[in-house]
């Protein structure tokens, strides 16, 4: 039985990233499908007001925590989240698991030549990976239906769509079942991490909790994006402590 929190109505896993690759594990040794979210803040506030990702977030088989706000916010929960599982290092977690292995994945999504980037990258960095093709996160509806027949095709046992939330999170819970995956991940931007083109915060700022902070000062134009941190922390301590 799963171990949940809820998180403004958003349910949560209450595990460690250990845990969460094991969960992964078990899911890929199964006959059945899939699907993971990694809710941030962002996304935890996007989806009070989106009715279609709430319902996806609920009936996700695995939902953790990317951010450490969503880490402070299940205080106010009956159940603790104990650490973030960022959705970035649950997926290099995965392929430290699975390199060398019969297990393969498909990376959908970001700018042209960032996921076959990405792919090359990561099969240095985990020898034996088996990365069975990719396509970006630009398509129209005719290129859509090929892409789908791609990934059905190609069979992996992962399926990672970087197409940023939520359209991310809805593409994985409507294509699903047509492209056949085991498992798919929302990565976001994931793959421009992977490929090198995002440098990730140091890992003093990650282990402070400020990854959020050091993007910021990155990447000043995402400021829109930052407020809803604060709307989020307001919103908590309002409707949390209710309960």
């Amino acid at each position: 039985m799963r171990k949940m929190t809820q998180i403004l109505d958003v349910p949560f896993d209450a595990l460690t990233m250990a845990e969460a690759v094991e969960k992964v594990m078990v899911f890929l040794a199964d006959d059945k499908q899939h699907y993971i979210c990694t809710p941030n803040p962002e996304i935890v506030m996007e989806a009070q007001h989106d009715k279609e990702l709430m319902k996806i977030l609920r009936e996700a088989d695995l939902v953790v925590p990317d951010g450490i706000g969503v880490v402070w916010a299940s205080r106010y929960s009956e159940i603790l989240l104990t650490e973030r599982v960022a959705g970035y290092d649950l997926t290099q977690n995965i392929f430290s698991r699975i390199a060398g292995k019969n297990e393969s994945v498909y990376f959908f999504g970001g700018a042209p030549g960032v996921a076959s980037t990405a792919a090359r990258q990561m099969k240095k960095v985990y020898p034996g990976l088996k990365i069975v093709g990719g396509h970006n996160g630009y398509f129209d509806a005719e290129e859509e239906k090929k892409i789908i027949a791609d990934i059905k095709r190609l069979s992996p046992s992962i399926l990672l769509v970087g197409l940023g939330a939520p359209k991310q999170e809805k593409w994985i819970y409507e294509h699903l079942e047509e492209v056949g995956a085991k498992v798919a991940i929302g990565v976001g931007g994931s793959f421009d991490v992977m490929a090198g083109n995002v440098k990730r915060a140091p890992k003093l700022f990650r282990k402070l909790g400020l990854e959020w902070f050091y993007r910021l000062i990155t990447q000043p134009t995402r400021w829109r994006r930052m407020m809803r941190l604060p709307k989020f922390a307001l919103t908590v301590l309002r409707k949390q402590k209710k309960r």
